[in-house]
């Protein structure tokens, strides 16, 4: 694949202008957008640059992070606080994620969105209220992992970095969770099955392969 340099906000106009002209995959009026990335790509910033260029272009946004849907302490750490496996496949709550987020966006769905479950900080329900993405409306999620799960994405995002890049960025306390992102990259391929792949090693200077 033949990357292209690109700034973030020209990334998120392409991206908005894509999803302007897409429609649900499922017949859903409501289109679901997937920023993948491990957290140190800062998937979140980008899911923000989207959401700003589709209100400009006059659509409803709802921007959903995976790290409002943890689970509670007791599960995530039921093999040690710093466990690779659990953390890539026990950490997110992706049953609420279906109910919660997808499960409403779904052909006939209501709409209301739970944004977000638990609090990992107090370890308790968040206690949020639901929001009404209307017709027509676009959800972001945003976070690690999220390509390995099935989730009805009608358009995906993977913000890859390389392992020297993903090592460097992270913190040290976090470098641990390093065995999980390589097995990600062994089992899912993140990058052959996003329809958007970019190349964030340096945060400044991103580049694209293009619109799939």
């Amino acid at each position: 694949m033949r990357f292209e340099a690109i700034t973030w906000e020209r990334l998120a106009g392409a991206i908005a202008d894509k999803a302007m002209e897409s429609k649900a995959e499922d017949g859903s009026s409501r289109l679901r957008i997937g920023i993948d990335g491990a957290p140190a790509a800062q998937t979140g910033e980008l899911a923000g640059l989207i959401g700003e260029a589709l209100r400009v272009r006059g659509r409803g946004v709802l921007v959903v992070g995976t790290a409002g849907f943890l689970r509670p302490a007791s599960l995530r750490f039921e093999y040690g606080r710093e466990d690779p496996e659990t953390y890539y496949s026990g950490w997110y709550d992706t049953g609420a994620l279906w109910r919660e987020v997808f499960g409403p966006l779904e052909v006939g769905g209501s709409g209301r969105v739970l944004p977000d479950l638990w609090d990992p900080v107090s370890d308790r329900a968040t206690r949020s209220a639901h929001i009404e993405l209307p017709p027509g409306g676009v959800l972001l999620l945003h976070g690690p992992f999220l390509l390995g799960h099935w989730f009805p994405f009608d358009l995906s995002v993977h913000l890859r970095l390389s392992p020297a890049a993903l090592r460097r960025r992270m913190q040290e306390s976090e470098r641990w969770t390093l065995p999980a992102f390589e097995r990600y990259e062994d089992e899912v391929g993140p990058g052959d099955v996003a329809d958007v792949l970019v190349r964030a090693d340096d945060p400044r200077h991103p580049a694209w392969g293009g619109l799939r």
